[in-house]
């Protein structure tokens, strides 16, 4: 049975960021997808989350963040 690689405890991550400032957890070893750039190289799964718990504190997309 083959394991999911967005919820492997032993891979490596790296956390992602779109336009609206969206972050996501992305198995270093897949394919950028098209509209994300890297915000954090890879690393375990436990400090991917801390950065995006530290980092995007903000859930609501970019767009509908007014006067700040």
């Amino acid at each position: 049975m083959a394991s999911n690689p967005f919820e492997d405890d032993g891979a490596e991550y790296l956390v992602l960021v779109n336009d609206e400032n969206q972050h996501t957890l992305w198995p270093a070893a897949l394919e950028i997808p098209a509209g994300w750039k890297v915000a954090q190289e890879a690393s375990s799964r436990a400090d991917s989350l801390a950065y995006v718990e530290e980092n995007w504190t903000d859930m609501r997309p970019a767009s509908l963040i007014s006067g700040s």
